[in-house]
């Protein structure tokens, strides 16, 4: 696929675009051009009620964005995408072909024209308040609180479902009550063995920190998750699903944000079940694997972090990657080192905190027993760093936006009677005692790169 890419000054940035321009095709408009591009690319978060600042639904809305949808396609700032191309290849790729580009392009250097409205396609449906249309909705029984100041620690709240049957689900997708207050929250499910929040009323908030979340909890799995820019999750990836168990609950762990008034948050969980049993089971990583010992030194521009899991059982398939940090993550890589010793790239690419994207995997790609899965992240700490909370301070791990993390959300696929507390094992820069920096690749292999 072509790319576009503009170096230089700013005239450089105008002449590129004028070339874009000129092998557009004459005169496009809105209606005929314009909006299957918007419809295809775009609608899903650019509509009343979802995460985008504006709508792109109708001409009326579009128009007065035209110039700077220009600039966004052009510069690669839109759709969001941070993937590097040299690096994989992905099922839910978001980038906008050179063809669509050059359209867009044409269309808003030539005045934006609406065109004759029975070239319009017809306008695209979406389930009301969704991205999927769910068969079951799970609602937080009452709102939560949210204080206007302050730190607030992680609140773990479990709902009752008691779901009546084991039940497969091929898609989640979580919906915050108040987007303002909820920095990414997570929908657990609590089988009815499971001890962990077993005394727990359904309803009332309870706190724990990350780094206890992270782990299989007696068949605990995570059911969907909510991220800026993530949308709905699919689990359906060569016949599989995520597994409930007769008589489950749910539990909604979330990460509030204080933004200086009192806020009231009531979240939801939507889920489509799968209309006959899959042939494996979907499992999420917890966010492993992950960097609790991480140290990462004031000043420092471009601190590294590496943490590593061991798979443990046979028959697993990698099919999404996630990564997860605060708001000096810089870039995040994951590795996959197998038993032969060979060693594959699987996903390289850029972190953005406000669109925390996930990769799904073109194709499922296998990880025998002993495979080690390596997460290589660098850090900005330094004062060059607009969004840094504070460059004087060192950093350790910690659940609030001005500490920070490295750890990730793989998706995989399993047999289904898969001994879960096997899957994923933390091994080698993860066991070590934090340092004054990293752990690195340096100090975790004796590696440079």
């Amino acid at each position: 696929m072509l790319r576009i890419s503009l170096v230089g000054t700013g005239i450089g940035l105008a002449l590129a675009m004028s070339a874009v321009a000129g092998t557009a095709s004459s005169s496009p408009t809105f209606n005929k051009d314009v909006l299957p591009i918007l419809q295809k690319n775009c609608q899903g978060c650019h509509r009343p009620g979802e995460v985008a600042p504006m709508s792109l639904i109708t001409y009326k809305d579009a128009r007065p964005w035209a110039k700077a949808m220009k600039v966004a396609v052009v510069t690669e700032k839109m759709p969001p995408w941070f993937a590097d191309p040299k690096y994989g290849h992905f099922a839910n790729d978001r980038r906008m072909s050179a063809a669509d580009i050059n359209t867009l392009t044409a269309w808003a250097n030539n005045g934006a024209p609406e065109g004759d409205a029975e070239d319009a396609p017809p306008p695209l449906t979406f389930p009301e308040g969704w991205q999927i249309k769910p068969d079951m909705i799970v609602e937080m029984p009452k709102p939560f609180h949210v204080k206007a100041t302050g730190t607030i620690n992680y609140q773990n709240i479990k709902v009752k479902v008691n779901f009546p049957e084991d039940t497969w689900v091929v898609a989640a997708e979580m919906r915050a009550g108040n987007p303002k207050v909820v920095h990414h929250m997570r929908a657990i499910v609590t089988p009815p063995n499971a001890s962990w929040m077993a005394n727990a009323v359904y309803g009332e908030a309870y706190e724990e920190g990350s780094e206890a979340m992270t782990g299989a909890k007696e068949g605990t799995d995570l059911l969907g998750k909510y991220n800026p820019g993530l949308g709905a999750q699919r689990f359906d990836v060569d016949n599989s699903a995520k597994f409930v168990p007769k008589g489950s609950d749910i539990v909604f762990n979330i990460h509030y944000t204080a933004v200086g008034t009192e806020q009231d948050d009531l979240s939801k969980v939507g889920l489509v079940f799968a209309k006959e049993p899959p042939k494996r089971r979907y499992w999420m990583s917890p966010g492993t694997p992950a960097a609790f010992n991480l140290m990462i030194p004031a000043g420092d521009e471009n601190a590294e972090v590496v943490s590593e899991v061991t798979v443990g059982v046979d028959h697993a398939e990698l099919v999404y990657v996630q990564p997860h940090m605060h708001l000096r993550g810089k870039d995040y890589e994951l590795r996959a080192i197998y038993p032969t010793g060979e060693s594959q790239v699987v996903f390289k690419g850029k972190w953005n905190f406000d669109w925390q994207i996930g990769y799904e995997l073109q194709k499922p790609l296998p990880l025998p027993k002993g495979t080690r899965l390596v997460a290589i992240a660098h850090y900005d700490n330094s004062l060059n760093n607009k969004y840094n909370p504070d460059a004087t301070k060192d950093i350790h791990w910690g659940d609030q936006n001005w500490d920070e993390m490295q750890s990730g959300f793989l998706g995989l696929v399993i047999d289904s009677n898969t001994d879960m507390a096997k899957l994923f094992i933390p091994s080698g820069p993860s066991l070590l005692p934090r340092g004054k920096s990293g752990p690195s690749l340096a100090t975790a292999f004796g590696l440079t790169k």
